[in-house]
């Protein structure tokens, strides 16, 4: 589950060095995120259906040797095109560590067990973009994004040895094989499901806009890919605050509900001071505080969303994966077009609010009709 948020985070200080070296605008190299993630939602809908066909352990190795594939090309690609096609297949393989990983958890565990697990999950995700952002940066600067690509090749091969060795079989014995378009049909007449896809969405595309727009922030202001990438050492701590609330707050018998409005609620004055710094340094410290928002937030939401669809996991998470993730791709064109941090980040908090207290109602809702 780390995988994903890693590879496109290490990847995210190459943006300007793609830029250059590719001869194209700062939005061009953008939507090589924005393209990911489409492709991202693509996968994340194959994988998870062949997950309860095939099982979880076969599905995982087909992905992780089609995202070894993609680095392989993007390594050599010798046009911007080739790169988004690279980048399409990286995405695609990739894909099956989100979808997986949580299709394996909600495997082995329900209820409130599920959420604190989701918990330590994002603690240990908090490392990602310190290590990615970080490593990016180091490798920027001593081969380029190549170095990046290179680095990413090894890592997935090294994933699949690893995959291979301990990676167990999950898949309960009793599991629905129901069609797939059934599944979509009963999540897409749930307006809980589609609340809880666009908050996914929202948070996420919260963190991701900082990835796209950050490097070109930081170019802005004299600074490096080098700096940028220790820049992850804040979004660290902001997504491990965020865990550690969580896990905290959980403790004391807070529902997910709650904590899904704190997370809301902090996030919004938190874009704000980021719209009014983004032309200083200082906007690292309510970007902090968005990510500490984001670790509240993404646990509680993958907890509850398909606790209603546990015979039928792996497809429901393709679906529920496919739809979120295909927002954020289509969120991800727009930040790419508007190049504006803060707006970005404002425009989507107060959206996320919105869509919290309407699950809020929902569940009131839900409660009285039972």
């Amino acid at each position: 589950m780390m995988f994903p948020q890693t590879v496109e985070t290490i990847y995210s200080p190459a943006l300007t060095d793609i830029a250059a070296g590719f001869q194209v605008a700062e939005h061009s190299a953008s939507q090589t995120l924005s393209v990911y993630f489409v492709a991202f939602a693509f996968g994340v809908v194959l994988w998870g259906r062949a997950a309860d066909i095939f099982g979880r352990r076969p599905v995982m190795l087909t992905g992780l040797g089609l995202y070894a594939l993609g680095c392989m090309l993007a390594l050599w690609a010798p046009d911007f095109e080739w790169l988004l096609a690279s980048r399409c297949l990286s995405a695609f393989g990739v894909a099956v560590g989100s979808v997986i990983g949580q299709t394996i958890m909600r495997d082995c565990y329900q209820g409130s067990q599920l959420a604190r697990a989701f918990s330590v999950m994002a603690v240990a995700i908090a490392l990602s973009p310190l290590l990615g952002l970080w490593s990016g940066g180091a490798l920027v600067s001593l081969g380029g994004y190549r170095a990046v690509f290179a680095a990413l090749l090894i890592t997935a091969l090294m994933l699949v040895v690893l995959t291979l060795a301990r990676l167990p079989e999950t898949r309960p014995s009793l599991h629905s094989n129901a069609p797939l378009h059934r599944v979509a049909a009963a999540m897409a007449a749930d307006p809980k499901i589609w609340c809880f896809g666009a908050l996914v969405s929202l948070f996420n595309l919260m963190l991701f806009s900082y990835f796209s727009l950050g490097p070109f922030l930081f170019e802005n202001l004299g600074l490096s890919s080098a700096q940028f990438g220790a820049s992850g050492v804040v979004l660290a701590l902001g997504t491990a605050m965020g865990g550690w609330i969580n896990r905290t707050l959980l403790g004391r018998e807070w529902s997910s509900l709650q904590l899904l409005q704190v997370a809301s609620l902090a996030t919004l004055p938190a874009a704000a001071g980021v719209w009014l710094l983004q032309g200083t340094p200082w906007l690292l410290l309510p970007m902090m505080m968005v990510v500490t928002g984001f670790g509240i937030a993404i646990p509680n939401v993958l907890g509850l969303a398909l606790a209603d669809y546990r015979q039928v996991a792996g497809s429901a998470g393709a679906v529920f994966g496919g739809g979120y993730y295909l927002g954020l791709g289509m969120g991800m064109v727009w930040v790419a077009q508007l190049q504006n941090l803060g707006a970005v980040l404002s425009i989507s908090a107060c959206a996320a609010l919105v869509f919290t207290l309407v699950v809020g109602r929902l569940g009131r809702v839900s409660r009285c009709s039972a």
